[in-house]
C-alpha cells in the first residue's frame, strides 16, 4: 500500500479549510484517511502562527516509513526544515498550447499589418512633399528655359511681317520725300524770278519819277504760285508803268 501526506479539503463555498492526513494514495482526496498530522487555513495572513500547524514528530514516523509528501505539503516541511524540497524546473509549464500559439501568431501577425500601414500614412505626406519640393526646381528650370525660346518665337513671328511691310512702306516715303523737296524747292526757284522782276519794276518806277507801291512778296508769290494769269498781269503793269517814262524822256529831249 502507498501512503501519502496530502491536504483533505473541508470549510465551505469560498471558504476553504484543509486537513494535513496521512492516506491511501487510492482513496478519494476528501475520503477516508489513516491519520491527521496537520491543518493549514489559507485564509489567515502568511505571517500568521496559526496558518500552518504541523505534528512535527508524527510526521517524522510516517516520513521514516516511507510516506511521500505532495508538492504543497513538502513545501510546508521545507519551510520548517523537516524535509528539504528540491528545486524542480518545468520550462514547458507555462507553454502555450497549440491554439493559444496561433491565436497569438494571427494578433501579432494583424499588429504587424496595422503596424505597416501606420508607417506607410505617415511617410505618404513626407514623400509627396518630397516629390513636389523636387518638382518645384525642375519647373523653375523648365520654365527658365522655356522663356528665351518663346522670346526667340516671337521675334521669329514679328521678323517676317516687319521685313514684309518695310517694302511697301518705303516707296511712300521716299514718294513723301520727294514731294516735300519738290515743293521746297519750286518756291525757292519762283521766289527770285519774281524778286528780280519786283527790282526791275521799282528801278523803272525811280527812272521815270513815278512811285508806285511794290507788291507785297506773299502776293506776288501767290499769284505766281497759283496762276499763269497773275504771272501775265504783273507783266502788263510793268509795260503800262516803263510807257509813260518813255513818253516823258522825249518830251525832255525836244
Amino acid at each position: 500500500m502507498a501512503v501519502a501526506i496530502r491536504l483533505a479539503r473541508g470549510g465551505s463555498k469560498k471558504r476553504p479549510y484543509y486537513r494535513i492526513v496521512v492516506a491511501d494514495s487510492r482513496n478519494a482526496r476528501d475520503g477516508r484517511f489513516i491519520e491527521k498530522v496537520g491543518t493549514y487555513n489559507p485564509l489567515l495572513a502568511k505571517d500568521s502562527p496559526d496558518r500552518v500547524k504541523l505534528d512535527a514528530d508524527r510526521i517524522n514516523h510516517w516520513l521514516g516509513v516511507g510516506a511521500q509528501p505532495s508538492d504543497r505539503v513538502l513545501r510546508f516541511l521545507d519551510a520548517v526544515g523537516i524535509k528539504e524540497r528540491p528545486a524542480r524546473n518545468n520550462p514547458k509549464k507555462a507553454e502555450p498550447g497549440e491554439k493559444a500559439k496561433e491565436r497569438l501568431e494571427a494578433q501579432a501577425a494583424k499588429a504587424a499589418e496595422a503596424e505597416e500601414a501606420a508607417k506607410a500614412a505617415a511617410e505618404a505626406p513626407a514623400a509627396e512633399e518630397a516629390v513636389t519640393e523636387e518638382a518645384a526646381p525642375a519647373e523653375a528650370a523648365a520654365e527658365e528655359a522655356a522663356a528665351p525660346t518663346s522670346a526667340e518665337d516671337v521675334a521669329a513671328e514679328q521678323a517676317p511681317t516687319d521685313t514684309a511691310d518695310l517694302p511697301a512702306e518705303e516707296p511712300v516715303a521716299e514718294e513723301a520725300a520727294a514731294e516735300a523737296s519738290a515743293g521746297e524747292e519750286a518756291p525757292a526757284a519762283d521766289v527770285p524770278a519774281e524778286a528780280a522782276e519786283a527790282a526791275a519794276e521799282a528801278s523803272a518806277g525811280a527812272e521815270g519819277g513815278d512811285t508806285q507801291p511794290a507788291p507785297a512778296e506773299g502776293s506776288d508769290e501767290g499769284a505766281t504760285a497759283d496762276s499763269p494769269q497773275a504771272a501775265d498781269a504783273a507783266e502788263t503793269t510793268g509795260e503800262s508803268a516803263d510807257a509813260p517814262a518813255e513818253g516823258a524822256a522825249e518830251d525832255a529831249k525836244a
